[in-house]
């Protein structure tokens, strides 16, 4: 469990995604905007939180990269997404992979280290 609220996490898990194809890690306002499918002043509004916070490294109307600090906040929300929805599909047998996506979306901010690893031994064996 982070620090940070749930928000913030959701856009450091899309920032992370998005800037693996890019090079150097750059990201910019209109692409986070379009994978979270929400308006670009929203995106905007939190860059400034992200960046106040040491998460982001950014300037207004450039592009965008994580820290080291945001990138292994993204790394492990995706990480416990993966648990999750493995979990589901593959232990509990969900056959509705939409359900388990978005439960997986829905618990991934409130899992700590311990419970992470504890998933990932289950699922991984």
């Amino acid at each position: 469990m982070s620090e940070i609220h749930e928000s913030y996490e959701n856009y450091l898990k899309a920032i992370y995604v998005i800037s693996r194809n890019n090079k150097g890690g750059w990201t910019s306002n209109s692409e986070i905007s379009n994978f979270l499918n929400i308006k670009p002043s929203s995106v905007t509004n939190m860059l400034y939180n992200l960046k106040e916070k040491g998460l982001i490294t950014w300037k207004p109307r450039k592009s965008l990269r994580l820290t080291k600090k945001g990138k292994e906040i993204g790394l492990n929300i995706i990480k416990n997404y993966n648990c999750l929805f493995k979990f589901f599909v593959d232990v509990l047998k969900l056959k509705n992979k939409l359900i388990a996506h978005k439960l997986s979306c829905e618990i991934e901010h409130h899992l700590n280290p311990e419970v992470t690893k504890a998933l990932e031994n289950l699922v991984l064996e």
